[in-house]
């Protein structure tokens, strides 16, 4: 027997198992139910009384035929798991790596990138972060327009594709952090909202906003969570990436962030295995990451943007947009050792004041994820181009010197640790002539305000797009990638063998500058950097002891000083 379900307050609802249909029974709170007997793999769709055609399921667990298709029964409990051992993996002190299943590998399915698991075993990887693999319209994209917020895409390998790439990175030692997205729906095959009141009368910038404070928004946020606890529990996921959480418009008492890290800490008690809530959130707020117990909504991290910023404007020169504030080493010196850049300071790109101050004494860097590189921040450019395209080999390599040995939790984007060269573009697959039209036009003219020329900014719907953003495994064989990729797995194991370098505590971090050269002292180690084109003598305010890390040979230690190359960064233990 199998127990069918759906939440339509206002009207009723009949199954369609096969090709019989049935009808549902009500009961409490605008849910309906029907048990009868099913076997997994049955497809299945629910009626409602304005339409003929049977809907899939706003719960499905399975889309094997598309978000437009049937659902299909699913039995969670037949998949042979092997990673009862498996105790789980802590955020602090961990080395995210965000990948895009779909672009990871050439085939871009869950089974290909088990086999490129022993590649991030090798380099140092605790974590690793997958874009959002639930069920969308098409074949390939971001995946952040998702319309099935309980069913992996199909083309990826569907349930128990994901059910194996977790279990062999759990036997790999890695946990497992999947990006989700609970502030809208796609722009097709979103049939939950013709069931009940799953949409505001708001909007954001994707599209409407959930009803998360209305009339009946209790069922809404059941849905939200009850995905959560699903990913957590059933799918053995080790932490979330919540995308874009500044969207989710929340009046109630207890926001639904709060719920979610409530719930997800009594499932972590229940599994005695750590889970993880990341919050992507444009506030700069943190009481996001703030414990319930001293008001806040108790979530382990965000993203930190400022961070991205002001490393990225430092390195490259840029300024346009968002850059704007950021780009100057007394601003980098902020981020290193307060995390936030606009923390109750005015934001020249939204015209206003923005964010609040971090309490260094209590609040620790591990909470603050940094990265140089991530889907976002390398897919909204133009042209989709890395900093492998912008800066030199020397500068890449301070780059990711001040990255890893920072007291945040660092997260490396798919490719950056061997300075890939392919692009990361924005792409999709939209079958509908009408969609495809406006992204497509909707890409260039945004750019086009920018200053690109339109004929410049590739096509979303040109499958080349998808194809130019896909890796290029073969330039690991290449000695200046190979190179960068040693270099990278020498750097995150001196991070992890000197207790100083992963330090979240960021009132013991102490950043001076000079002429394009930067200096952080962490503990009885220090990090000196030059950036400039020319050798650089740097006091480092200690006696040095020995250089633990070079990016480049001819690092000479004078006394209280160092002389730096060209371009490059160095790790010294001091007195």
């Amino acid at each position: 027997m199998t127990i069918f379900e759906v939440w339509a307050p206002e009207k009723p609802v009949k199954l369609r198992l096969g090709d019989r249909d049935y009808e549902m029974e009500s009961g409490a709170n605008g849910w309906w139910r029907l048990d009868v007997p099913s076997d997994p793999g049955a497809d299945y769709g629910f009626l409602l009384p304005d339409r003929d055609d049977p809907l899939p399921d706003p719960r499905s667990p399975w889309q094997p035929q598309g978000v437009h298709g049937p659902s299909r029964v699913y039995d969670h409990s037949a998949f042979n798991w092997t990673d009862q051992a498996w105790t789980g993996r802590q955020l602090p002190g961990s080395v995210l790596y965000e990948l895009h299943i779909g672009t990871f590998t050439p085939e871009g399915t869950f089974d290909a990138a088990i086999e490129k698991l022993d590649h991030l075993v090798d380099l140092g990887v605790d974590l690793v972060e997958l874009l959002p693999v639930n069920a969308f319209n098409g074949t390939y994209n971001w995946g952040y327009d998702g319309v099935c917020w309980f069913a992996p895409h199909e083309a990826y390998g569907g349930p128990d594709g994901l059910k194996r790439f977790v279990d062999a990175a759990h036997h790999k030692g890695l946990g497992v952090v999947l990006d989700v997205v609970y502030n809208h729906f796609g722009p097709s095959g979103a049939y939950a909202p013709m069931f009940a009141p799953y949409l505001s009368t708001g909007s954001n910038t994707w599209g409407s906003s959930l009803n998360l404070d209305g009339p009946d928004s209790e069922g809404v946020r059941r849905y939200i969570v009850d995905s959560v606890l699903m990913w957590l529990r059933d799918y053995h996921v080790d932490g979330l990436r919540l995308d874009a959480v500044h969207a989710l418009h929340d009046e109630g008492a207890v926001h639904l962030l709060e719920q979610m890290a409530v719930e997800v800490e009594s499932l972590s008690t229940h599994l005695r295995r750590p889970l993880s809530l990341i919050a992507e959130s444009d506030l700069n707020d943190p009481r996001l990451i703030t414990p319930r117990e001293a008001g806040g909504y108790g979530l382990h991290a965000q993203w930190d943007d400022d961070i991205h910023h002001a490393l990225h404007a430092t390195l490259t020169g840029e300024r346009q947009g968002y850059y704007g504030d950021f780009g100057s080493l007394d601003c980098l010196r902020t981020v290193l050792e307060g995390a936030f850049f606009h923390a109750g300071t005015w934001s020249s790109f939204r015209g206003r004041r923005h964010g609040r101050p971090v309490d260094r004494q209590r609040v620790p860097g591990h909470r603050f994820v940094a990265f140089l590189q991530n889907h976002d921040q390398i897919g909204n450019r133009a042209i989709g181009d890395r900093l492998t395209a912008t800066l030199s080999p020397g500068l890449l390599k301070v780059a990711a010197t001040l990255l890893l040995t920072s007291p945040f939790t660092p997260m490396l984007f798919m490719g950056e640790e061997w300075a890939a060269t392919s692009p990361w573009q924005y792409f999709t697959s939209h079958p509908e002539p009408d969609l495809a039209s406006a992204v497509q036009n909707g890409r260039r003219r945004e750019f086009a305000r920018h200053g690109w020329a339109e004929g410049d900014v590739p096509d979303p719907q040109d499958p080349a797009t998808f194809e130019r953003s896909k890796l290029d495994w073969s330039e690991l064989a290449k000695p200046d990638h190979s190179a960068m990729l040693e270099f990278y797995r020498q750097l995150i194991a001196l991070r992890r063998s000197v207790p100083d370098l992963a330090d979240p505590w960021l009132a013991e971090v102490e950043v001076w500058h000079g002429d394009q050269h930067v200096v952080i002292r962490r503990g009885s180690h220090v990090v000196a950097a030059n950036l400039a084109g020319t050798p650089q003598t740097v006091s480092i305010r200690a006696l040095p002891r020995s250089v633990l890390l070079a990016t480049a040979p001819g690092v000479v230690v004078e006394r209280d000083r160092l002389v730096l190359p060209p371009e490059t960064a160095a790790v010294v233990s001091v007195r």
